[in-house]
């Protein structure tokens, strides 16, 4: 092998994320150690001097492991791929054809040593992998077409599939794209509405597109806020925004605090639902839950969606004000009650 195929040669495993030893390497080519370490420094020299070009990478020589390694930040770690693989397994938003295809490409940047940990790290989830059904070919594709007419402020006609597994067809000038419980959702406005009322769609739902030649402009004060939208608002059930309060006397705190971000303890006492107590103020709290104590939650949110998550924690809560969401409350748990009369 001529010394330029070794030198890329060399450069590419280290891509690949290859432990390289000079003599493992000088056997292979049949060259000197001294060789090997000569295209190794070569190689180092060129990622010294063109750092921007190289993405800052650098080959780092393990003494305990007397192996090379090629180090570039701006690539993804074999810890960073575990994490994103295992979050795309659990979302179950893709088809498994379109899972495996995603995963096989992220694995192309880890060693074949990595390659076999990760594996076995994630082969049962794969084969057991349930995608959630879709009325779409592609979700990935629909998602990326989307997004184009986002950016280009054009609308669009879908059609689309209801709960109830009702057609309906929609002109929607489309704002954002979000990810939330198992699905990604597209928010619209209707083209003929003037209120500018956000409406939601699956984009699983969404069966085809038809894009129009007309594009629209939004007021400053209708341009959509999906980070917003995603601090309040819970299973992406639409709705007014309102503060609520709500007792929890459950094991995790710290579990109701995270899945709601806008969630602030404002006391917790002793005793039994409804008694109060002494007051005692979130710096300390967050995170802390004496047992057989009850904490006083408020929060702001979007929707009925919340209705539906604390109704999920049981007798662990108890809903307190305002005064319209308590009855609703109330009236969802006489239904349920009715069911088994």
């Amino acid at each position: 092998m001529e010394k330029t195929e070794r030198i890329l040669s060399i450069f590419l495993r280290g891509l690949r994320g290859e432990k390289l030893t000079v003599s493992e390497l000088s056997n292979e080519f049949g060259i000197s150690t001294k060789s090997v370490t000569r295209d190794i420094n070569e190689i180092r020299a060129f990622l010294a001097d063109n750092p921007e070009l190289s993405g800052y990478s650098e080959f780092v020589y393990s003494r305990d492991e007397k192996c090379y390694t090629l180090r570039v930040d701006d690539f993804l770690r074999d810890s960073e791929l575990l994490a994103i693989i295992k979050i795309l397994i659990g979302s179950r938003a893709l088809s498994k054809q379109e899972l495996l295809t995603i995963i096989s490409k992220l694995k192309r940047v880890t060693s074949a040593n990595d390659r076999i940990l990760l594996d076995s790290l994630i082969n049962k989830e794969k084969y057991h992998y349930c995608e959630v059904k879709s009325d779409c070919e592609s979700v990935i594709d629909r998602l990326w077409a989307l997004a184009r007419d986002i950016r280009t402020r054009r609308e669009i006609t879908i059609n689309y599939v209801k709960m109830n597994r009702e057609r309906v067809t929609h002109r929607i000038r489309p704002v954002s794209v979000l990810f939330s419980e198992y699905y990604f959702y597209l928010i619209a406005y209707l083209s003929d509405d003037e209120d500018y009322k956000p409406i939601y769609f699956r984009v699983d739902r969404i069966i085809d597109i038809t894009e129009h030649r007309a594009h629209f402009e939004l007021a400053r004060k209708y341009d959509f806020d999906e980070g917003e939208l995603r601090k309040k608002v819970q299973f992406m059930f639409p709705g007014e925004c309102r503060k609520i309060r709500f007792e929890f006397c459950g094991p995790s705190l710290q579990a109701v605090l995270d899945r709601i971000p806008t969630a602030v303890v404002v006391n917790i006492y002793s005793g039994s639902f409804g008694d109060g107590g002494e007051d005692i103020r979130t710096k300390t709290l967050r995170g802390y839950h004496p047992n057989n104590q009850i904490a006083l939650i408020e929060a702001e949110v979007y929707g009925t969606g919340i209705l539906t998550y604390l109704l999920s924690l049981g007798s662990w809560v108890r809903a307190v004000a305002p005064d319209d969401f308590v009855e609703e409350f109330k009236a969802e748990l006489e239904k349920m009650r009715n069911l088994y009369k």
